[in-house]
């Protein structure tokens, strides 16, 4: 039982702290509510999950013989972050207006995640930490406990953005939120270069 803690006490620390996509969870779930946040939710935890058991099953490996793929995927990364900051900065603050097209989504959620520098090291040092001999047993149950408190944990993030959605009720304020939210995407993604 003590391992199962200390995985779940990983996956706590790393899945709950700020970070890009829970900024962007914060975000949809004060412009959209939290129905329509879990879409990003659901994708963002699936797309961790994935990551997390593709590394415990090997992809480690190759990220040995081939160094420079973890600098491609922080280039793509900060990349991804800073056009998400970018559509946040420019958006025009009314809430609910063309939802459809502007609303969070399951395939953007999941790839934050894999475009995401501080998922694949989340990812490379829990299983190096709890699975590091390639026991699939553990891989999997590492994988599970993960994916249960990382969905939690964004979803709380999500829900939390709907207690602000009541003070964002003017365009004007969106907008000020928007560029706050982009700001903090935009911070995270420059922090990811001088990691």
């Amino acid at each position: 039982m003590t391992a199962l803690l200390s995985m779940a006490a990983f996956a706590l620390a790393s899945s709950i702290s700020p970070g890009p996509v829970n900024v962007v969870a914060l975000s949809a779930g004060a412009q959209h509510g939290l129905a329509a946040s879990m879409r990003h939710v659901t994708g963002a935890t699936v797309g961790f999950t994935a990551l997390l058991l593709l590394m415990g099953l090997g992809l480690h490996e190759l990220l040995a013989h081939f160094p420079n793929l973890i600098a491609v995927v922080k280039w793509a990364g900060v990349g991804f972050l800073l056009y998400m900051a970018y559509k946040l900065a420019i958006d025009d603050g009314r809430l609910g207006a063309d939802q459809s097209a502007r609303g969070p989504s399951y395939a953007n959620g999941a790839a934050m995640q894999w475009l995401n520098p501080k998922a694949w090291l989340a990812s490379l040092a829990g299983m190096g930490a709890y699975a590091a001999d390639g026991d699939g047993q553990l891989v999997w149950q590492f994988a599970v406990v993960y994916f249960v408190i990382c969905y939690g944990s964004i979803a709380s993030w999500a829900y939390a953005g709907t207690f602000l959605r009541k003070y964002l009720q003017e365009p004007q304020r969106v907008k000020v939120f928007n560029r706050v939210m982009a700001a903090l995407l935009a911070t995270s993604a420059l922090y990811l270069l001088v990691e």
